[in-house]
C-alpha cells in the first residue's frame, strides 16, 4: 500500500532531526509549514502533488492579511523552502512526486538593517555603568556587573542571543577566545576583547551562587524561578535588558541583541576586515548572508562622489 503524504511528512521530519541534525525549532517550523500546505491542498498521495496545487497554495498565502497587510514574500518563501526540501526527500526515497526544481522562490527586496550609530552604540555600552556608579565605592551590584558583561560580550563576539544564553560560567578567561556551537550545530571560534574579559571577571568574582549558567537572574525574578529549573537568563530576558539600556541611553529606535550583532559586523568591515573573515566570525553558512553589510561600510564612496561628481558645473 502506498504511503500517504502525512506519513511521509513524519518520516521527513524525523530525517531532518536525526540524519540532518537540525534543531528542534527548525523541525517544528518545517512541520508547521508542511501541515498548512497539506491541510489547504487536501492532497494525500505524493503522485497527486502538482505545480497547480502549489500555485493555488501560493495564491492563498499571498492573499493572507495580517497586522502589516498581506503576507510578506520572505515569509511565503519559508513555506516553499520547506516544501522543496520535502520533495527532495521524496526523490531521494525514489517516490514519484513533483520535481522540487519546479518550485521557485519569490523575489524579495534587499534586507533592511536595523543599525545604530557609533555614538549611540557607545552610549548603550556605557548605560549599565551608571547603575554601578550609583552604588558608590562599595559597589557590588551584581545585576549591573552582569549587564555590563552581557553588553561587552555581545559587541566583542557578535554572538546570537540564544548562543549567549547557552554559555556556562566555566569559560577560560585566561584565553582570548572560546568555541560556540551555533545554528545547524556548527562550531566556530569567537574572541574576547580586553573590555569583555575585564567585565566578565568582575562579574564572576562577585558571584556567590553555584548555578552553571554564565548569566543568571537576580531579584524578584530569581525568587520566582523554581530551584530545579536553574537561574539561567532566557533570550527574552536579555532582549528586555538591552531595550532597557537603549532607553536609558536615549536611543529612540528599536534596539535588540541582533542590532548589537549588526554593529559588531559593520565595525569590523568598516575598519578593513574582509568579508570572508566576518562571515566566519558571525557563523554564517552562506557568504550572501554576510554581504548585506557591505552597502553600509563602503566609506570611500562618499569621497569618490565628492571628488569626481559635477566638476564641470563649477
Amino acid at each position: 500500500m502506498a504511503e500517504t503524504l502525512a506519513s511521509l511528512k513524519t518520516q521527513f521530519l524525523e530525517y531532518l532531526e536525526i540524519e540532518k541534525g537540525r534543531s528542534v525549532k527548525t523541525v517544528e517550523n518545517y512541520d508547521r509549514y508542511l501541515t498548512r500546505f497539506l491541510a489547504f491542498s487536501k492532497i494525500t498521495s505524493p503522485s497527486k502533488l502538482t505545480e497547480q496545487s502549489v500555485r493555488e497554495f501560493r495564491l492563498h498565502l499571498n492573499r493572507q492579511s495580517g497586522v502589516s497587510g498581506t503576507m510578506k514574500h520572505k515569509t511565503q518563501n519559508y513555506y516553499m523552502i520547506s516544501l522543496r526540501a520535502f520533495l527532495k526527500f521524496l526523490r531521494k526515497r525514489e517516490i514519484e512526486s513533483l520535481n522540487p526544481e519546479r518550485i521557485e522562490l519569490a523575489k524579495v527586496g534587499a534586507r533592511d538593517l536595523d543599525l545604530i550609530t557609533a555614538q549611540e552604540l557607545e552610549r548603550l555600552m556605557q548605560a549599565p555603568y551608571s547603575a554601578k556608579a550609583s552604588q558608590g565605592k562599595n559597589s557590588n551590584n551584581l545585576t549591573a556587573l552582569r549587564d555590563v558583561a552581557i553588553l561587552e560580550l555581545f559587541f566583542s563576539t557578535g554572538l546570537r542571543v540564544s548562543e549567549l544564553c547557552s554559555l556556562n560560567r566555566d569559560l577560560d578567561l585566561s584565553r582570548d577566545e572560546f568555541s560556540i556551537r551555533g545554528k545547524g550545530e556548527k562550531v566556530r571560534v569567537v574572541f574576547l576583547s580586553p573590555a569583555a574579559k575585564k567585565a566578565l571577571k568582575e562579574y564572576l568574582d562577585k558571584r556567590g551562587d553555584m548555578d552553571d549558567a554564565l548569566f543568571v537572574q537576580y531579584g524578584k525574578n530569581a525568587k520566582a524561578n523554581p530551584p530545579a529549573g536553574g537561574l539561567r537568563l532566557t533570550p527574552r530576558s536579555i532582549e528586555r535588558l538591552v531595550k532597557k539600556y537603549a532607553t536609558r541611553a536615549g536611543i529612540t529606535r528599536k534596539v535588540t541583541p541582533h542590532v548589537i550583532r549588526h554593529s559588531f559586523a559593520t565595525d569590523l568591515l568598516g575598519n578593513g576586515a574582509d568579508l570572508r573573515s566576518v562571515q566566519a566570525l558571525l557563523g554564517h553558512a552562506n557568504i550572501t548572508t554576510t554581504q548585506v553589510y557591505t552597502h553600509v561600510t563602503d566609506k570611500h564612496l562618499h569621497e569618490v562622489h565628492k571628488k569626481f561628481h559635477g566638476q564641470r558645473r563649477k
